[in-house]
């Protein structure tokens, strides 16, 4: 997929759980959308499952497409089949952005996480995260930090991607 998200954003959560989503991360999920035109309203999936995790992460309908066809290829019954079945399919939401550029978070996926009156908004590629904004300084933040604190002074971190593959 050539669209990526990017950026981070803080947003109000009103009573209702609805938060407007960053513009340019609207204008990539409308780009993502297959079934979208102009004017409706664009679709995207929520996957809230994993205890672990303490964000919701957002796929555009082309990236959650993907990770179901992945899903597919192995082998029914498996083990890692029904558990990935019930992570991105079981536990997540559809939902759209509606007319006025916000998303609704049911109460659950905002309990869940702990979010009350503000959302932080976090590209990860095909993705997008949504935070509580306290929970993602001492959490995420806190172990980039940790990370990098034991690289070199002179650490480039380009140098953890992959060799490019000569054609």
């Amino acid at each position: 997929m050539s669209r990526r998200f990017r950026g981070e954003s803080h947003h109000k959560v009103d009573a209702k759980g609805r938060v407007s989503i960053p513009a340019s991360f609207r204008r990539v999920i409308e780009a993502s959308d297959p079934n979208w035109t102009s004017g409706e309203n664009p679709e995207l999936v929520i996957v809230y499952g994993d205890h672990r995790r303490n964000f919701l992460e957002c796929y555009t309908m082309q990236a959650i497409e993907e990770v179901d066809e992945q899903i597919d290829t192995l082998p029914r019954g498996s083990r890692e089949r029904k558990l990935l079945q019930t992570l991105f399919q079981g536990q997540s939401f559809a939902t759209s952005i509606d007319e006025t550029g916000r998303l609704v978070l049911p109460a659950k996926l905002r309990q869940k996480i702990g979010l009350a009156n503000e959302a932080f908004f976090l590209a990860a590629g095909d993705t997008f995260q949504i935070w509580n904004p306290d929970t993602y300084v001492t959490d995420e933040v806190a172990k980039t930090e940790a990370y990098l604190d034991d690289m070199p002074d002179d650490f480039d971190p380009l140098v953890l991607l992959p060799p490019k593959t000569r054609e």
